[in-house]
């Protein structure tokens, strides 16, 4: 009898890939509709056109580039879109969308073998591709036609005296990409995966706590730093992803701290106001090394 490991996910519940991709999708879907809410109704075809483009891509590369059966029905897709959208911010030119959903879908995921085999999250490269290309158009933010910078953006470019209140920030009455304005509802959604057993708490909180007791060294108000930017959109449902992310413990705590230590050091030192998209990318490259030396010892093995 010959056997055949398939990729990650390897699920040890009745939950299926499909079913845990909308679980994640549902959590998602409230700090979308309030992206729609304060930013317009150009919140909401930066979403159509990230999950529609994720979508599209991903069967034609299936059907016609490598010739497998489209697997579209997963839903890995639509949330990598989801994820991509929530990156960017509403002003961005809809033409751009695609070129980050095909960064993300056809290089970062079909080019190493699909779904579980991808080495980096396919949302943030899609974003970091369309920073490095577009930079203009992905650092600006508009409300009601005036254009702003984003709470870190104010901090880093001392451009205001008074930064926005924590319970702005909070709440997301705040400019920013789509899905990092509202912590609230993000936090809810985060709530509902953990309840769910979707997600472990190990990274998300290693990872925020991290932010919050190391920002201090760099002069940094700490409960600022951990509410602004898209630090609680990162932990909670990017650097949480399966397949890039170590399976065990004591891995899961390890990369949160390099994730936290490097989100401070790049919004501090870096030339971007915001870290959490390149550290955890950075992190993703480590993970088979956490793994390797964080893996449990069999029982009964010998030292």
């Amino acid at each position: 009898m010959k056997f055949t490991l398939a990729p990650s996910p390897h699920l040890k519940s009745p939950e299926s890939t499909a079913s845990i991709m909308r679980t994640v999708f549902l959590s998602l879907t409230p700090a979308g509709l309030w992206s729609v809410w304060r930013f317009g109704i150009r919140a909401a075809w930066v979403i159509l056109v990230a999950v529609g483009s994720c979508l599209a891509i991903e069967y034609l590369a299936q059907r016609f580039v490598f010739k497998t059966a489209p697997r579209t029905g997963d839903g890995s897709a639509a949330v990598t879109g989801l994820l991509l959208a929530y990156c960017l911010p509403p002003g961005i030119p809809l033409w751009q969308v695609p070129i980050g959903a095909f960064a993300a879908i056809f290089i970062t995921k079909e080019c190493f073998g699909g779904i579980g085999f991808n080495i980096f999250n396919p949302a943030l490269i899609g974003r970091a591709v369309l920073l490095a290309s577009f930079p203009v158009a992905m650092t600006r933010w508009q409300i009601d036609g005036v254009t702003m910078a984003s709470p870190l953006g104010l901090l880093k470019e001392k451009l205001a005296e008074t930064p926005p209140s924590y319970l702005d920030l909070f709440l997301g009455n705040v400019p920013g990409s789509l899905g990092e304005v509202s912590k609230l509802l993000l936090l809810l959604g985060a709530l509902f995966l953990l309840y769910r057993g979707i997600i472990s708490w190990e990274i998300p909180v290693g990872y925020i706590a991290t932010v919050f007791l190391v920002s201090p060294l760099f002069g940094q108000d700490p409960l600022y730093q951990i509410l602004a930017g898209g630090l609680f959109l990162g932990a909670f449902f990017m650097a949480t992803d399966y397949v890039t992310s170590p399976l065990f413990r004591k891995g899961k705590l390890i990369f949160a701290i390099g994730c936290g230590l490097l989100t401070v050091l790049i919004r501090n030192r870096g030339a971007f106001p915001e870290g959490v998209c390149y550290s955890i990318l950075i992190m993703n490259m480590l993970t088979p090394l956490i793994d390797k030396y964080t893996k449990p010892r069999s029982f009964g093995a010998a030292k």
